[in-house]
């Protein structure tokens, strides 16, 4: 049975995001003392673009342009047999070092924790991090494994039968975040 989505409701529109944005900046400045030695690893595919719009932000800031990589999760999760057949493996490139790196995680939605999981074990699998942090757009809630953001942009309890959408121009044309409530198709 297909499911689909049906809109619920606005939650946050474009000058949100970037108000979001800046302040999680502004958080990581202010928690590492500055950015020396900071990298950010966008997670594929919407924490890619929101990682490279924190480094832009950062940059504005502190007048440094953090190296920026990217990371695929796909062979790393735990529910790659249920999810498709013939999964979608995008680009990993992780242009520094990550033997004593500290890195920024950045996702787009934090739910039950595997993502973040599985991205950390794609890290460690490259060498050992002298740090991780995670920063996301949104926390839904409903953890499935002792997994926290170090920075979030807006905390959103949700049930299980809706689904939170973070919309970027580069993917979706548009910068905001929506909430949609599954619905059962025939």
């Amino acid at each position: 049975m297909a499911v689909k989505l049906e809109f619920k409701a606005d939650i946050m529109d474009e000058q949100g995001v970037r108000r979001a944005l800046r302040r999680i900046a502004h958080e990581i400045i202010e928690n590492n003392r500055g950015v020396e030695g900071l990298t950010l690893v966008g997670i594929q595919r919407r924490g890619v673009v929101l990682a490279k719009m924190l480094r832009d932000l950062i940059e504005e800031v502190e007048g440094i342009r953090l190296p920026m990589g990217v990371l695929d999760i796909t062979f790393y999760r735990d529910d790659l047999s249920i999810l498709t057949e013939h999964p979608v493996v995008n680009t990993t490139d992780l242009p520094f070092q990550v033997q004593n790196a500290r890195i920024i995680m950045v996702d787009d939605v934090l739910f039950s924790g595997r993502t973040a999981r599985a991205a950390m074990d794609a890290i460690c699998d490259m060498g050992r991090p002298a740090l991780i942090q995670l920063a996301v757009m949104v926390d839904r809630g409903h953890r499935e494994l002792p997994i926290r953001a170090d920075y979030v942009g807006k905390n959103l309890p949700t049930s299980k039968s809706e689904m939170v959408g973070v919309n970027v121009p580069e993917i979706d044309g548009a910068l905001n975040i929506v909430l949609y409530e599954k619905k059962k198709g025939e």
